[in-house]
């Protein structure tokens, strides 16, 4: 187990004792809940009454080791968890079919069409993968400062797509896991040091967006909107510089929201629609973002 008192990040210089040297004088036997350091305290840190202090740590803890790490600015990828790889979705596809025809069911029926529809969504893991690929170029592994790199939620689906593809060429990238009721394990190619696990969403969110020069949002459920919604919010209302925001696929997107008919409705105004691009490939994604900059 790591020695607490081997942290080569505790500042050498200061008058004060340090709270790493306090923790030893803390433990004494038989005492009581009360005597505990309050940063020692687990109890005591998960009240009610400490929410406050427990977003303003996990606003900070990522932002420290962001920048230790050198993460100057990120691009953001949002999309589905659920969307497989060409791989798994040809191997579930397979596997529903065998079903299927064993033992031909209403359930079977739906299980291969979910199945078929699942194999048509891998082209967007595969174009994920490669728009990694494509933007980490500035950020690898032995890089002290990094450009574009590569954030996403951390888990399966597209944001393991983004992450692999900047594993693919040694990239560092970032995944931002939320601590949900069901198990979310980070995916394996995010870079170790960068991955971290929040309790809160707003808190998180703003991680995603604090060094964000490019948003790239693939198709996806409540969350991918929820994620995208925020960010057209506080850049309609001025709160958020500008940024390119691409939507991967402008069939899904426009057979699921009907912006022009907020717009014909006086509930945007009709350059709000300028806000976002609309994108088919991972080099058009690119293309655009660097031509926004240039």
């Amino acid at each position: 187990m790591k020695n607490i008192m081997d942290d080569k990040n505790i500042p050498a210089e200061t008058p004060f004792q340090h709270a790493q040297e306090a923790i030893p004088l803390n433990h004494h036997q038989d005492s009581l809940p009360n005597f505990d350091l309050a940063f020692l305290d687990p109890v005591f840190m998960l009240r009610p009454e400490l929410r406050p202090i427990r977003m303003q740590l996990e606003l900070v803890k990522p932002e420290i080791l962001l920048n230790e790490e050198g993460i100057h600015s990120t691009i953001v990828v949002f999309g589905s968890a659920r969307i497989l790889s060409q791989q798994q979705a040809e191997l579930a596809l397979d596997n529903a079919k065998t079903l299927h025809n064993q033992n031909p069911t209403a359930k079977t029926q739906l299980s291969y069409h979910v199945a078929s529809k699942r194999l048509t969504q891998s082209y967007y893991y595969e174009q994920a993968r490669l728009f990694g690929q494509l933007v980490s170029g500035t950020c690898l592994q032995d890089s002290p400062l990094c450009d574009y790199t590569v954030i996403t939620g951390g888990g399966p689906g597209i944001m393991e797509a983004a992450n692999r593809g900047a594993h693919d060429i040694g990239a560092k990238s970032i995944g931002l896991n939320i601590a949900l009721p069901f198990e979310q394990a980070p995916n394996p190619y995010i870079t170790p040091k960068l991955t971290f696990n929040f309790h809160y969403f707003a808190i998180r969110k703003m991680h995603f967006l604090i060094r964000a020069r490019a948003l790239v949002a693939f198709p996806g459920g409540f969350g991918t909107l929820d994620e995208l919604f925020e960010a057209l919010t506080l850049m309609q209302a001025g709160n958020m510089k500008k940024i390119p925001i691409v939507l991967f696929g402008r069939e899904f997107w426009q057979k699921l929201l009907n912006f022009e008919f907020l717009v014909e409705e006086g509930l945007i105004a009709a350059e709000d629609l300028t806000l976002f691009h609309y994108a088919e490939t991972a080099e058009e994604a690119r293309d655009f973002i660097l031509s926004h900059y240039e």
